[in-house]
Parts: C-alpha cells; structure tokens; sequence
C-alpha cells in the first residue's frame, strides 16, 4: 500500500505520521513484545516503534476480509465520541477522566490524518458531521451538561448545539428526540484502518509473528522475555486478557451493526453520523447509531448485552429486527434501505472491565519459595477493556503505555492507576 501524500506530512512530538520510524533503533535499544492483533495493539506498536524500541507484534489472528473471521477492531463502529459512551457507561470518576484525556489526544491525531489526502485515503479515515440527540433538553441532565461545556471548549471542530437540527435532518417528530448538538468527528472505515495500520507499523520496524499465547502472562513474563528476547511485554488483548491478565472483571457486551446500501437510490444519501448514546438514552434497548462507514455504506444500530459470549444473530433475530426497526422509527427513509448483501450484518464481542479501561502496569509481585516476594516489579503493561471504544481512545492509550514501559524499562515501582494523570502532549 502506497503511503503518497500531496501535503505536508503531520508528526506528533512523540510519533511520526511518516512511514519509517521517527527514531531509528540501534542494536542496544530495547526490545518490547506487544501481544495482540487489534487497533489497541497496533497503535500502542506504532508509538513504541516511534520511540525508538524494537517490537514485535504477535497475535493467534489478524486482520481479514470474510465474514466469519473479522477482528472486534474491524467491526467497531469507530465512531468518535466524548467521552465515549456509544454503547455503555463510566462506571468511576477515574475512568471518565482518563477516557475524556485519551480520546482528545485520539482526536487530534485521527484529525490529522485525515487533514492529509493521501493519509485520508490510505487509511480510510474521514472527518465527519455527527449529531448527537437527546430526549430532554440538555439543561435537565445535569451530566449532559457538563459533558456539553466541556466539548464546547475541549479543541472539537465546529461544535454547535441546536435543537433545530431535528428537523433539518428530518428526524422523526415522535421519535421524542428534544435536543441536539452536533461537531467535525473522525469516521473511520475500519477494513481499510487497519490493513493501513498494519502496513504503518510494518514500515516502522515491527515483527509480526501468528502465535496464540495461553494462561496467565504473569506466571510465565521470564519465560516469555528469554523466548522473544524482549525487555518488556505489553498486553493488548482485548477480551482474551481474561485468561492473559488473570482477569476476572473483563466480560464482553455483545454488539451487533446491520450494514445498509448507501447510494442515494433508497433514500436521501446520509453523510452525517447521528447517535443517541447509552448515556442519553432511558436504557440500553433505546440506543440509536446510523453511522455512513464509507461511501456506500452506513451501519444501523446498536445493542449492548452484557455477559453475552456467543455470536449467533442473524439478521433475522427479533433483537436485530428491533434494531432495524428503531433506527426506521427515528429515521424513517431507511425504510426503503437495501442490505449489504456481501456483509449484511456484523457482531462482536466488546471487552469491558467492571472498573473500565485498565491501562497500567502489573502490580503483582512474583513470590519466592521462601513465602516472600522478589522485590524486582513486573515488566508487563497492560492496555485493555476499552469496550466499545478503541478507536477512540487508540492514542491516547498508547502514549500512557509508552511511558509505562519507560518506567518498567528504568525498573520503577508499579503503581496503582488512582489518578488521571498528567495531560499528554501530542501536538499535531
């Protein structure tokens, strides 16, 4: 894949937008092991790389192109949000201030490259129009409100709150929509992303090698470093490290998009983003995602199903059904919307934690034969349970990594992620 570009390529302070890492590795750099195939792993790799490390990537898959076999990464709706709630809720003031800094710095870099044509076509990623609806005026939802203030001065483009954008985009009256808000949003076409993204990481240096790693990366860190002789590890596994970090909280809420004909033959070609998030709606089974996903696409959803591991919805499912049905409700012209014949519907499982996104070191300590612990901290760093939200947090995560694996590279102590953290500085 050609990276060309007919603009001024964009770099960040602590990684590069080019391909070629901004920092060339020397023999002695040291040399990190980041396990997992997704958006997660991949942009945690791109930074790393950038810095000036040595990594290889391994993964039991990879990205692919058949309906059956797709990443959760590739079949996100990698819809921007702040902070992401599309398809669930913070559940700690932790949480939500770390997300609200990680999705900013996502923001900015995601912006960037689709500021750049050949990046932006590359890599499939577009700003967008997004609209965001609520059943009641903003000003009675105390947490909409702040959320709203913040957006207002949070870098976002073009923000803009107007009820009268209801009727300019002919929702439904009934539906019971009463307020809107709307700003310049990154869309990303996730096939596209992330073959770009692994050819990116692929010009910067990275290994990538297909192995399926089982138990606990804990038990078995010295083993693992001596194997691949790395320094460091980094876990980016998605729902898997619930056997990889030993982690009971993780648990999947299963999602699904329906995947509709957007040509402008059926309907009104959509190219605005319109959501009611889970944090607006009454519950969960009230969420509304109409989403175009590239030129000829838009994605319908969304459900949110705790604790449910299988994938078995067809778009004859009555769940499915109903989903089609809300999204025709708000948005009656999709009435008339054909389906994707070739990919109609796409589910996946989202890794969600019981205390959010778990983006820290490990903090076990490795006990001795004589009941004591080895005063030597663990080199592992852990970047998983984004849920729904990956690709809106991708960056930002990967720079708190990065640093992480400086402190465990310098064998700093781990702490316990308590605090928001310092802001990041990533100016693009």
């Amino acid at each position: 894949m050609a990276f060309k570009s007919q603009s001024r390529l964009v770099q960040g302070e602590n990684f590069s937008l080019h391909p070629g890492p901004q920092i060339k590795p020397t023999k002695s750099s040291p040399r990190i092991l980041v396990v997992g195939g997704g958006v997660t792993s991949l942009v945690s790799a791109w930074v790393l790389l950038d810095r000036g490390y040595h990594v290889t990537i391994v993964s039991k898959e990879w990205a692919s192109y058949t309906q059956k076999q797709r990443l959760t990464s590739q079949i996100a709706g990698a819809l921007w949000e702040y902070p992401p709630a599309a398809c669930g809720q913070h559940t700690d003031t932790i949480s939500l201030s770390n997300s609200k800094r990680w999705c900013m710095v996502a923001y900015r870099v995601w912006s960037a490259i689709a500021a750049d044509p050949g990046l932006a076509a590359a890599s499939g990623v577009r700003m967008r129009r997004s609209t965001f609806f609520f059943p009641c005026r903003i000003e009675d939802d105390p947490a909409q409100l702040t959320k709203l203030h913040e957006l207002e001065s949070s870098g976002v483009r073009d923000f803009r709150r107007d009820p009268g954008i209801i009727q300019r985009l002919n929702i439904n009256p009934a539906f019971g929509a009463v307020d809107a808000y709307e700003h310049l949003t990154p869309i990303i076409d996730t096939d596209r992303a992330m073959k770009w993204l692994m050819t990116m990481v692929q010009s910067k240096g990275a290994v990538f090698i297909t192995e399926a790693i089982h138990g606990d990366l804990f038990e078995q860190e010295d083993n693992l470093l001596a194997r691949f002789d790395a320094d460091a590890i980094v876990n980016a596994t998605g729902l898997f490290a619930k056997e990889l970090a030993a982690d009971d909280t993780l648990y999947p809420i299963r999602g699904a998009l329906l995947r509709v004909i957007n040509d402008g033959n059926d309907f009104e070609k959509i190219s605005t983003a319109m959501t009611i998030s889970a944090d607006a709606a009454h519950d969960s089974n009230e969420i509304v995602f109409i989403v175009p996903r590239n030129d000829n696409i838009l994605l319908l959803g969304g459900i949110a199903q705790p604790h449910r591991w299988s994938l078995d919805l067809t778009p004859e499912s009555a769940l499915i059904k109903q989903m089609r049905s809300r999204c025709e409700a708000f948005f009656p012209g999709l009435k008339n919307a054909r389906p994707d014949l070739d990919y109609p519907l796409v589910q996946g499982l989202r890794p969600f934690r019981k205390h959010n996104v778990r983006v820290e070191r490990e903090l076990r300590r490795r006990r001795l034969h004589n009941g004591q612990t080895t005063p030597r901290p663990s080199r592992i760093v852990h970047s998983y349970g984004h849920g729904g939200s990956g690709w809106s947090l991708s960056f930002g995560c990967a720079e708190d990594v990065a640093s992480l694996v400086e402190d465990a590279l310098r064998n700093l102590p781990a702490e316990p992620m308590t605090h928001s953290g310092p802001p990041l500085r990533a100016r693009l």
